[in-house]
């Protein structure tokens, strides 16, 4: 059993992953929440977007790059993401799913985790 609560367990999560954006990409988001449904970790990013991004998000070519190495990135941050998983929920990632809007500079993480999180903190 977690000796944290949820809203608790939710915001260390939530600053591990902004620990985890500034070490890759050298910043952070401005507004970060993260929920936890069922076996879903789910993460909200606001305020991604770097000035070179924004302004390579005018063309279609600039969005597909963006999109694609922000992918990558994540992608390579998987160990530290499974970590912080493993660390604060005491469960382990099944699979991890993210896409990020060069329209609105937010991106969406979603983690699916190995046991059911309501369960955890109930």
């Amino acid at each position: 059993m977690i000796n944290k609560t949820r809203g608790e367990s939710e915001a260390a999560f939530t600053r591990e992953i902004i620990r985890i954006e500034k070490e890759f990409l050298g910043r952070g988001p401005h507004e970060v929440r993260t929920f936890f449904l069922e076996d879903l970790i789910v993460v909200r990013l606001r305020g991604i977007l770097t000035q070179a991004e924004n302004k390579l998000s005018e063309t279609q070519d600039g969005r597909e790059l963006i999109k694609e190495t922000r992918r990558r990135l994540f992608e390579s941050a998987r160990p530290l993401i499974e970590v912080a998983v493993k660390n604060i929920l005491d469960c382990n990632i099944i699979s991890m799913h993210t896409d990020i809007s060069t329209h609105t500079g937010e991106r969406i993480i979603v983690l699916t985790a190995d046991v059911n999180l309501d369960k955890k903190f109930s």
